[in-house]
């Protein structure tokens, strides 16, 4: 079967194969990738019960030794509590840097099993297996991997490129409505930043038929990202663009936290506040506002919050685009266009109070 192949150049090269069927299969793409003989595979408790026998019987078919950790779902499992045990599971078993970790499951597990890949013995390889829309499209390429704090969302992480990911678009069909509509949020992020033909594509479809051409959204998504993470790797620059409404959507995930929204929907609330004010301040086209919610709401994710944009700004200062008396927000001024503007610390409070 012929495969969408995305190959990222940064301070790791490796390819992001998008297809239907490469769980059962992960075995022949991953040996070609890595060295190791025994393989660690990293996965929540919701995600193993679907596919966790596929991947580790791949992995034991094809010769290699295989263990496996399991732990709750939920972003509320991205902590230092999950890591520590997870270090321990990994002392336990022997893996050594020469061994292999594989992320099999959402954001949640790529974030703290790339972040763990950074850190156990100072670095060893990882591969991605991303079972979730949003991981797809987003969270499991760029090498971007961290646990949160009780103070803000991502607050301790490294810099981890994978060594390969493998985008299964048959897991696209287990996933719940509400897993699916926490992936659009980031696919309409990517059309606001970087891509008003994808955008308009968006805006010619809804939840019910956006599966149908999943393989050309990913390889779409992924494609914008690749380009921008060789470009910035390290977060220094172009790369902000990616956190088009994480600003404010990561507060408001502190503010219920963790568990009372999802990332996309907050990433969609955050996107629709940052855009109603630029657009007030003539920083935005004249109806962009309108128009992105009324893509958003295609796919259910016109979602109001409780709190105000106002009540959100103390918490946006723990954020990891402040630097010193400043802090960087992303915006839109039009479809596919997007800057990062930097503002000083009571500028922006008072951007977000106005």
């Amino acid at each position: 079967m012929e495969y969408k192949r995305i190959k990222v150049k940064a301070s790791g090269q490796y390819e992001i194969i998008i297809g239907d069927g490469l769980i059962g299969s992960s075995a022949d793409y991953i040996k070609e990738v890595t060295k190791a003989q025994n393989f660690a595979v990293i996965t929540d408790d919701t995600v193993d019960s679907l596919y966790g026998e596929k991947v580790c019987g791949s992995l034991s078919a094809a010769g290699f030794n295989v263990c496996k950790f399991v732990f709750p779902h939920g972003e509320a499992s991205k902590c230092s509590d999950t890591l520590l045990k997870i270090y321990s599971f990994l002392c336990l078993n022997h893996i050594s840097r020469a061994d292999c970790l594989v992320a099999l499951g959402g954001g949640v597990v790529g974030d703290i099993t790339g972040y763990a890949a950074a850190t156990f013995l100072r670095g060893m390889d990882f591969v991605q297996i991303p079972t979730t829309l949003l991981a797809q499209v987003d969270s499991s390429v760029g090498g971007k991997t961290a646990i949160d704090l009780p103070e803000g969302k991502n607050l301790v992480g490294a810099f981890k490129q994978p060594k390969l990911v493998l985008c299964d678009t048959d897991t696209l069909d287990t996933l719940p409505e509400e897993f699916l509509i926490d992936g659009m949020g980031e696919v309409v992020k990517y059309g606001m930043i970087k891509s008003a033909p994808l955008f308009e594509l968006l805006e010619t479809r809804t939840l019910d038929n956006i599966k149908e051409i999943a393989d050309n959204v990913i390889e779409q998504c992924v494609s914008i990202k690749r380009d921008v993470v060789e470009a910035d790797e390290f977060d220094k620059g172009e790369r902000m663009l990616l956190n088009f409404g994480h600003t404010l959507a990561h507060s408001i995930e502190q503010y219920y936290n963790y568990t009372g929204i999802t990332h996309g929907k907050a990433v969609a609330a955050g996107m629709r506040m940052i855009t109603g004010l630029a657009e007030k301040k003539g920083m935005a086209e004249s109806g962009l506002c309108e128009r992105l919610v009324s893509c958003l709401e295609r796919y259910k994710l016109n979602v109001q919050v409780e709190p105000e944009v106002s009540q959100l700004g103390e918490a946006c200062l723990n954020d990891k685009k402040r630097s010193g008396g400043s802090i960087s927000v992303i915006i839109c001024s039009d479809v596919g266009k997007s800057a990062a503007v930097k503002m000083p610390v009571d500028g922006f409070l008072k951007f977000l109070n106005e």
